[in-house]
This record gives C-alpha cells, sequence and structure tokens, in this order.
C-alpha cells in the first residue's frame, strides 16, 4: 500500500500523507505507539470512509503472510493482511477449508471480518463467524490476544477498525471439501417472490444476478454445491452450457470455473478467480440487508423501483446470510438475505438511485454493509436500535479508552 492515497474504488482520497506499511509485529507496535490517532486498511476495498483518518494509516499487507495450522484444535492462525486467495490454498494443502469465504478472494481477512464481509448461503454465516481469535496491537503498542471462551471477543471479531490494529486472526477449519459450480439461466423472477427461501436453500450458496433487462427473469443464478451436497432443481430456468460473467456483458475469463466441474473449496466459492481482476474494476457498490423472511415482500418493491435505477445499475446480487451473535453484525440476531449493488463509478449518478432502492427496501428494516456507499439513515437505526452496540462501547471505552482508533465514520455511526 505504500504510496496509495486512496481506496480501491478510487472514490476516497485518504486525508493523510502519513500511510506506514511495517513488514513485522514489533515494527506495528512502534508505529502504533507513536501515533496520536491510528487507522488501519486491508485490501482497500471499503467504498465509504470507514478507514480514512488525518492521522497514520497502517497497512496490514506487509505484515507476515503465514497460516498455522493446530490441527487438534481444528484453527488456523493467519496474518491480518493476507487475502482468502493467499490463505485457501494453503489451507487446502494441508487437509483444511473455511466453510465459506466471500464473492472476491482479494480481500484481506482482517479487514473483511472487521467489517461484516459475507459470502452466501443459508446455512453460511458471515466471515467474522469463523473467527476464534484476534491478536490487537493497542494504543500503547502492548498486544493484546482475545480467544474463544472470552465474550469480549463477540465485539473484537467485527469491530469496523476501532479497536486496535487486528494483526493476526484465528479461524476455525473444517476437512477440506470440493464445490461444484453451475449457472442457471433465466429463472423467472416470480419464484423469488413465491418460493425464494427454498430457492436460496438449494444450494450451499446461492446467489442471484440482475441487470433487470428482461422483464420477468433473473440474468442467472449462480449455485455453488458441495460434491456431497448436490443442488436441486432448476426452478424455471436453464442450466448454462457455457461459462458466464455475473453481468452479461462481460466475458467470462474473470470468472470461476463453472458447468458443474468440481473444484477445491477455495476456486469455487469466489465468483472471481485470485488471479485476475475482481467484479467490474470501476465501480461504486452498496449492499443493505433485510430479514430472510421478508424476501417474498422485499422482492417485488425492488423490482417496482427498478426503472429508477437504470444508468446507475450495473448488477444486483441477491445473497443470503446466517443470523450471529456479534455486536456489531448486520446479522445479529436475524437470518437475511442481501440486496448487494454494483453501480457506476459516478457518485451523482449513483445517489438518486441508491435513494430509491434504500426508500423501497424501508419498510424491512434494512440494515446496511458497513464498508459500502449508504446514505446514512439506515446505519443510524440500527445502531439506535442495537443492544450490540451498547456492549461495544462498553469495550471500546474500556481498551481504547484515549479513541486512539477513532474517525470521522465511527463517530457519525455512533459506535464510539
Amino acid at each position: 500500500m505504500s504510496g496509495v492515497r486512496t481506496n480501491w474504488a478510487g472514490n476516497i482520497a485518504y486525508s493523510t500523507g502519513d500511510v506506514r506499511v511495517p513488514a513485522s509485529l514489533e515494527e506495528l507496535q512502534e508505529v502504533v505507539a507513536g501515533a496520536t490517532r491510528v487507522r488501519a486498511a486491508g485490501s482497500g476495498h471499503s467504498f465509504n470512509d470507514l478507514v480514512d483518518t488525518d492521522g497514520t494509516l497502517v497497512s496490514t499487507r506487509g505484515l507476515p503472510r503465514e497460516v498455522e495450522v493446530d490441527a487438534e484444535a481444528r484453527e488456523a492462525v493467519v496474518g491480518a493482511g493476507m487475502t482468502y486467495a493467499e490463505v485457501g490454498p494453503l489451507l487446502h494443502a494441508q487437509g483444511w477449508a473455511l466453510p465459506n469465504t466471500g464473492s472476491l478472494p482479494h480481500i484481506s481477512v482482517g479487514g473483511a471480518t472487521a467489517t461484516g464481509t459475507h459470502g452466501s448461503g443459508v446455512g453460511n454465516g458471515c466471515l467474522a463467524t469463523s473467527v476464534s481469535g484476534v491478536e490487537l496491537v493497542m494504543a500503547d503498542g502492548e498486544v493484546l490476544r482475545l480467544r474463544a471462551g472470552d465474550d469480549d471477543l463477540r465485539g473484537a471479531a467485527l469491530a469496523l477498525g476501532s479497536l486496535g490494529v487486528v494483526s493476526r486472526v484465528w479461524l476455525r477449519l473444517e476437512p477440506t471439501y470440493d464445490v461444484a459450480q453451475d449457472v442457471l439461466l433465466d429463472v423467472p423472477t416470480s419464484v423469488v417472490a413465491e418460493d425464494g427461501v427454498a430457492l436460496m436453500s438449494s444450494a450451499h450458496s446461492i446467489s442471484l444476478f440482475t441487470t433487470f433487462g428482461t422483464p420477468g427473469r433473473l440474468d442467472s443464478v449462480w449455485r455453488k454445491a458441495r460434491v456431497d451436497r448436490p443442488a436441486t432443481g432448476t426452478w424455471g430456468g436453464r442450466v448454462a452450457t457455457v461459462p458466464v460473467h455475473p453481468i452479461p456483458r462481460l466475458p467470462a475469463d474473470a470468472a470461476t470455473p463453472q458447468l458443474g466441474v468440481p473444484g477445491p473449496w477455495h476456486e469455487r466459492l469466489p465468483h472471481f478467480r485470485a488471479d485476475h481482476v475482481p467484479s467490474v474494476g470501476d465501480e461504486l457498490q452498496s449492499e443493505m440487508f433485510v430479514a430472510l423472511e421478508d424476501l417474498s415482500r422485499a422482492w417485488p418493491a425492488v423490482e417496482a423501483v427498478a426503472p429508477r435505477l437504470a444508468g446507475a445499475l450495473q448488477v444486483m446480487e441477491v445473497r443470503t446470510i446466517a443470523a450471529d451473535d456479534l455486536w456489531l453484525s448486520p446479522f445479529r440476531d436475524r437470518a437475511s438475505v442481501a440486496f448487494h449493488v454494483t453501480w457506476v463509478s459516478d457518485l451523482d449518478v449513483v445517489r438518486p438511485a441508491l435513494a430509491a432502492l434504500e426508500a423501497a427496501l424501508a419498510p424491512f428494516d434494512p440494515r446496511p454493509h458497513w464498508a459500502k456507499v449508504s446514505s446514512g439513515p439506515d446505519r443510524e437505526r440500527f445502531v439506535e436500535a442495537s443492544p450490540g452496540v451498547r456492549d461495544f462501547r462498553a469495550l471500546a471505552d474500556r481498551l481504547d479508552p484515549d479513541r486512539c482508533f477513532v474517525n470521522p465514520f465511527v463517530e457519525r455511526l455512533g459506535v464510539r
């Protein structure tokens, strides 16, 4: 990250010229102890000012990229700056796997878990639910390790970078497995309203993609099935016979292998190959979560505003996430359906479309993805209503009383 002054999308210019890339834990401790305000950045995939600071911005990408597996404990400790693309093959080579990954393999473990990033699947929690421990460098440079069984971990596993700089993360493992991915085309949108939960439950991980270009039809349904649990049904669509991209106009070269060909979990659960540019590359992203049980009502509301998204929308993806008990999790105590939008990279074009989508979902108590573009009220409602936020504030006051890891984003949010 040395020399980088913007996030991955280029829509946020960081407010500091003091960017550090420590190469060891000891160097990280020295940097943090010598700074007044600190924020940490992983792979830069936040689309808002979540990691911005006018103090010291620390990249974790320079920290040791090591994976240590404890087979007896069924967990691995990994460098927080490592990406899932780096971690996955190393785990698989030793016979281990994660239960799920995000759609992008390029995101860092520390950043993804800290922000509630997720994949899809009614039985799959967000990536932070695999965290069994974190190592934090605190404001005075001391190291704090929180492990499974410590109630504080429910706050620290998904902390928006506002407790300390995460240097290592412990992840729960399971034996490695293979996944077969296929794609259904032209599934009727009526299925989403009438039988959406069953559709989203028909494989280990399901993603629905639409550009709303063909009225009454989804562009594609991506199904990622563990080989011992095949996907069920075609849901009124047809199985693709050639590989496709989530955005129909784009070539499929960047997409992970399809056509039902089995392969290791880390090569199928993401949508994009590790050696290609993720997604479109020139984009903004928003994401809102509503209760899974509201899918049948929320989907028609989204379809109704589709014309108002034209010109701003590149593609919408619908995913599911299991409930959890993490204090700042958007999925706390609620199985969720995600409406994820890849927009064009022009915020002036995006704002009215985003407002229309947020208004359509407002009756369903939407919660935001912390690291993506949002107008704000949904965040404020969630923070005001969530009992977990009160627990988190108490933890933050105890671990970071001098507010070293606070920035304008977390202050506006109200979690600090």
